[in-house]
């Protein structure tokens, strides 16, 4: 599976908006960069795209920053993918223009399809909420010496 760095990073900064998502004021860039080490040009931009997918609300001002839109139950991967990166294509530009003149192509397309299928439903099944509760899990597990 290949996700771009813009996913990547916008997943690391959803699930960070979701382990806060009980904070009282919204999450400045800043703290989520410092966080998960995402760099804050590229975070700007998917924020705005987030935004307009519905994924996060943001608060303008002194006091402003990004909080999740919806409970964290109900956005997933998926949704997130889609968000910064569209739905996608099943098939590359070739075998989709092949696939009305090939038989060969055709059944690679369906096959590519199905793939695509199969990967946004796993994705589906992943919700923010899921991944908050994995990374507390993961933090109450350490102890120090």
């Amino acid at each position: 599976m290949r996700l771009s760095a813009k996913t990547e990073y916008a997943a690391m900064a959803a699930v960070e908006l979701a382990r806060r998502s009980d904070a009282v004021e919204p999450v400045r860039i800043r703290a989520i960069c410092e966080a998960q080490g995402v760099p804050a040009r590229f975070l700007v931009h998917i924020l705005l795209q987030m935004k307009a997918a519905g994924i996060v609300a943001s608060t303008r001002g002194a006091a402003g920053g990004y909080r999740l839109a919806r409970p964290p139950e109900t956005i997933t991967l998926d949704d997130i993918r889609r968000a910064v990166d569209g739905p996608g294509d099943a098939a590359a530009p070739v075998t989709a223009a092949l696939a009305r003149r090939s038989r060969t192509a055709a059944v690679l397309a369906a096959a590519w399809h199905e793939a695509a299928e199969a990967e946004s439903e796993a994705l589906s099944g992943v919700t923010l909420a899921d991944l908050a509760g994995r990374c507390r899990s993961a933090t109450d597990a350490m102890y120090y010496i």
